[in-house]
């Protein structure tokens, strides 16, 4: 039995998360989840005052980047990895809709991008990993043998997005969350370093009408062929 590299890439709110768990769960892969530890930096950010609505003072971050420590700690209870900014966890707090507004922001800095991809491509090395974001299998892992790329319509999107803050308790509206879903869908496509791109040998999967089950069960099958070969 091979052990391979699965690289989900695509735009916000698709699920990749959840599709990535999934497979790593099944397969006894090493789950990692690039997203979170763009939210981490954003929520650093925030918390130091380098980001807000009004202005983001780029260098003043840029320079702090030594001083950002991010790990991943698996939860049992829970069954899977929680983030860790500086040794404190903060899972709940990077996946507020105010992390949201400013992750894309931060995933512009080329700096950061560095920084996070260097660490992504080392914790990739031994292969049996699952690792899902927006540049995973154009930048961070090129040779991946299996390569994913998630849509769906943004009022889709905005939608799950939505009625997960909302079980959350968090007071949102669906058009506040419809307008950070496009803002970011513009963000990530147009930056200049590493924009969100579907691979040339991924696989495209729109799950706008599919369930999770449809879509896991589609996926596994590919890494289940490309495993036993």
């Amino acid at each position: 039995m091979n052990t391979i590299t699965i690289a989900i890439d695509g735009f916000s709110s698709t699920g990749k998360s959840t599709l990535a768990k999934q497979l790593a769960k099944h397969l006894g892969y090493v789950y990692v989840d690039t997203g979170a530890m763009y939210r981490a930096i954003a929520l650093f950010a925030m918390q130091m005052g380098y980001i807000t609505n009004e202005f983001f003072d780029k260098e003043t971050l840029i320079n702090s980047l030594p001083n950002i420590k991010l790990h991943f700690e698996f939860n049992s209870e829970l069954g899977f990895a929680e983030m860790y900014l500086n040794d404190v966890n903060v899972e709940k707090e990077i996946r507020t809709i105010e992390v949201s507004s400013f992750v894309s922001k931060i995933a512009e800095v080329s700096e950061v991008r560095a920084k996070l991809v260097e660490q992504q491509q080392e914790m990739g090395k031994g292969k049996g990993i699952v690792m899902d974001g927006r540049d995973i299998g154009t930048v961070v892992f090129p040779n991946a043998e299996l390569k994913i790329f998630m849509t769906a319509s943004p009022e889709t999107r905005a939608q799950r997005r939505f009625d997960e803050l909302q079980a959350k308790g968090d007071s949102v509206t669906y058009e506040e969350v419809l307008k950070n879903v496009q803002e970011r869908d513009y963000i990530d496509t147009h930056r200049d370093d590493s924009p969100l791109v579907k691979a040339d040998d991924a696989i495209e999967i729109d799950n706008s009408y599919l369930t999770r089950e449809e879509q896991f069960t589609a996926v596994l099958e590919l890494a289940e062929e490309i495993i036993s070969n």
